[in-house]
């Protein structure tokens, strides 16, 4: 499903989310529920809305830029996309770990049950491997953005919740850093409980929230030149 803007994919979402919002399988064609827009319109949209890069887009592409890194062409951006989403999916069958394709952009929804044991940040041992992998198509595909995002249920105070949602997405983001991804592509934040995709008054929907994603912008000549 491909959207041309971030305008056009809230207002699709909306939609979506009033019906059944999907993901389609590149390899197989085949459409599927996605657990994250499950929450409602404004779960949903928060999703989307997120709005600049961490950091500043112009500050990450001038960093980017700097450390040798080439942008995409116009052309080309789609195909590139393409081929670096068939190949996390590949990379993340069997996980739990869900990739969102929203228009030229690549969101990966990590349950925090698979990453981190209750109240801690330490990325578990047996979810390392699959990070590895992750990490490997990030420097194959090295002409884009990171952000690491950290989410959390509302249970709890925003004392212990919005600093625990920024130490697991830089927990992450370091992760991901050793294993070569260069620290100029990458930004973090922590969000706490402000941006459900479900709601917080059942286990599932506190378990949906509970996460970390990663999304995936590509560097074009447009950024560059902007």
């Amino acid at each position: 499903m491909r959207i041309s803007s971030k305008f056009g994919a809230a207002a699709m979402i909306a939609i979506l989310t009033t019906t059944a919002a999907c993901t389609t399988d590149p390899n197989t064609g085949k459409k599927t529920i996605s657990k994250a827009a499950i929450g409602g319109i404004g779960g949903a949209l928060g999703g989307y809305l997120l709005g600049d890069l961490v950091g500043g887009k112009r500050d990450r592409t001038e960093k980017i830029v700097g450390a040798g890194i080439g942008a995409l062409a116009g052309a080309g951006v789609g195909y590139y996309m393409d081929e670096q989403e068939k190949k996390l999916r590949e990379q993340t069958a069997g996980t739990d770990v869900e990739v969102i394709r929203q228009g030229d952009e690549l969101l990966l929804n990590m349950p925090s049950g698979v990453t981190f044991d209750t109240n801690s940040y330490s990325v578990k041992p047996e979810f390392r491997s699959t990070l590895d992998q992750v990490a490997s198509t990030l420097n194959q595909y090295n002409k884009t953005y990171i952000d690491v995002y950290g989410h959390t249920d509302s249970t709890g105070s925003d004392a212990i919740n919005n600093p625990l949602s920024q130490n697991r997405a830089r927990a992450v983001a370091n992760y991901l850093e050793t294993r070569g991804v260069t620290a100029a592509r990458v930004g973090t934040q922590g969000f706490g409980s402000t941006r459900p995709v479900a709601t917080n008054s059942t286990n599932e929907g506190r378990q949906a929230n509970r996460r970390v994603e990663i999304k995936i912008v590509p560097l074009t000549e447009n950024d560059v030149r902007g």
